[in-house]
């Protein structure tokens, strides 16, 4: 490995980062880390932090999984490749499909479509949805419906489903037929609402107002993250799913539930959909499916939507679409591992006895520090502090002062995510208490330097 200052000197020198500028990337280098332990992570001077970050929502087992990391090694010495393409299979991703079946079986989920990632699977769900309607002679179901600050990734379909104007502009003109109604966020909303109840039944009237002025006969499918993350941590009323799930099967509308971050423990339930009690048509997971060690993703698809594809006669259900690395048998193992370690350590139950403590922490560093303007979670380990210049205003604090907040929580031993003017807290679902009293700790000595 090449010496610290050889790192150091050529840091965004020749690769450019994502989501950020690269002029800035060269101007303010990113942290470099070379190593990571348990949930922390060490940076190239030999810092050490608790990742509070969990890599990107993912590394929901930690740093130090062994049983993924040996189930890799010893896939790439058996097999370390071969496509799903042309009539051929391998034995990891047909056990795995196996195995999450099970898992998803309380979600209705009985199928599964592999994917590189987060993107790809949003990409995937929506055009099995199109090809759906098109299989049950409803042709002209082509338009989606996405919730406003939602995030369903980078893709062109999903960007163009994608709710937060920030990921789109630059790109525009976008995918046609994506429509968005106001999400159920009590901080900021549209109807000046703040009763979350209220605000859930608001928002699905909006949702109702939409297909009406659509024509509930032209809209393919509803997406939306069970807790929008990306977006700011915005978790809805427990109604509003189901709500959505009335209305979307009273229109004959899929449901998808964009589970890239949500799937697999990170609510508090073993997914974000059963988490508000709720079956969706299709799912889309990526990220903590393989713990963020290989890149890897699952299109989950309801017994309902694949009973019409496999008792097609027509031919028209070919699935036209894949990946080089759909069904990968290194990434197909290293789910396996995961999911295998999920299960064992029953890790959505710590995921939500450990976010009860984080969500109270943060409410009470609210008391404390008058930036706070929000907080935002209470659905396991996914959090938020929203910080503005003025609480009656709700005007966001100056762009550089949550950066700052971030470094200082970083020196003291604590990687956060800055966001806009949101500071965003997604550890891995291992944590222990000790380890989220050090994260409010760092967080509160980040919010004095202020």
């Amino acid at each position: 490995m090449k010496d610290s200052n050889f790192l150091k000197e050529n840091n965004a020198r020749y690769f450019w980062h994502p989501m950020a500028h690269p002029a800035d990337s060269r101007n303010n280098p990113p942290t470099i880390l070379t190593g990571g332990e348990g949930v922390s992570i060490i940076d190239v001077d030999g810092h050490k932090a608790i990742d509070a970050v969990g890599g990107l929502w993912n590394v929901n087992l930690g740093y130090s999984c062994d049983p993924v990391k040996q189930a890799i090694t010893d896939q790439l010495i058996t097999l370390p490749y071969y496509s799903t393409f042309r009539g051929t299979s391998n034995d990891k991703a047909i056990e795995l499909s196996y195995e999450l079946a099970q898992f998803f079986a309380p979600d209705g989920l009985t199928r599964a479509f592999y994917t590189s990632g987060g993107s790809d699977s949003v990409e995937i769900a929506l055009k099995l949805a199109r090809q759906y309607h098109k299989l049950r002679g409803e042709a002209g179901r082509t338009k989606f419906i996405s919730l406003k600050q939602g995030y369903h990734g980078t893709h062109f379909a999903a960007a163009s489903v994608n709710g937060n104007q920030k990921f789109r502009a630059v790109y525009e003109p976008m995918m046609p037929g994506c429509f968005h109604v106001p999400a159920p966020w009590t901080y900021r909303n549209p109807f000046d609402e703040s009763d979350p109840a209220r605000l859930a039944q608001l928002c699905v009237k909006a949702l109702e107002a939409e297909i009406a002025f659509q024509g509930a006969n032209t809209i393919a499918a509803f997406i939306m993250e069970p807790v929008l993350g990306a977006g700011g941590v915005i978790p809805p009323h427990k109604s509003f799913m189901p709500m959505v799930r009335e209305v979307c099967s009273r229109h004959g509308i899929l449901l998808i539930s964009d589970e890239i971050i949500t799937a697999f423990g990170r609510t508090g339930s073993e997914s974000g959909a059963r988490h508000w009690g709720v079956q969706p048509d299709i799912m889309t997971t990526a990220k903590a499916i393989t713990n963020g060690y290989f890149p890897f993703g699952a299109v989950m698809i309801s017994g309902s939507v694949a009973e019409v594809f496999e008792s097609d006669t027509s031919g028209k259900a070919s699935i036209d679409q894949g990946y080089t690395y759909s069904g990968h048998p290194v990434g197909a193992a290293a789910a396996l591992a995961a999911l295998s370690e999920i299960n064992r350590l029953r890790i959505w139950e710590n995921a939500a006895a450990r976010g009860d403590e984080l969500f109270e922490g943060l409410r009470k560093l609210a008391d404390k520090h008058d930036i706070i303007g929000d907080v935002r979670g209470g659905e396991g380990l996914m959090c938020a502090l929203e910080l503005v210049s003025d609480r009656a205003t709700k005007a966001p604090i100056a762009k550089h002062l949550p950066l700052q907040v971030q470094k200082e929580t970083y020196e003291d031993g604590v990687m956060v995510r800055v966001s806009g003017n949101n500071i965003i807290l997604s550890p891995p679902l291992i944590v222990t208490s000790d380890d989220v009293a050090k994260i409010l700790s760092a967080l509160d000595s980040g919010l004095a330097s202020l």
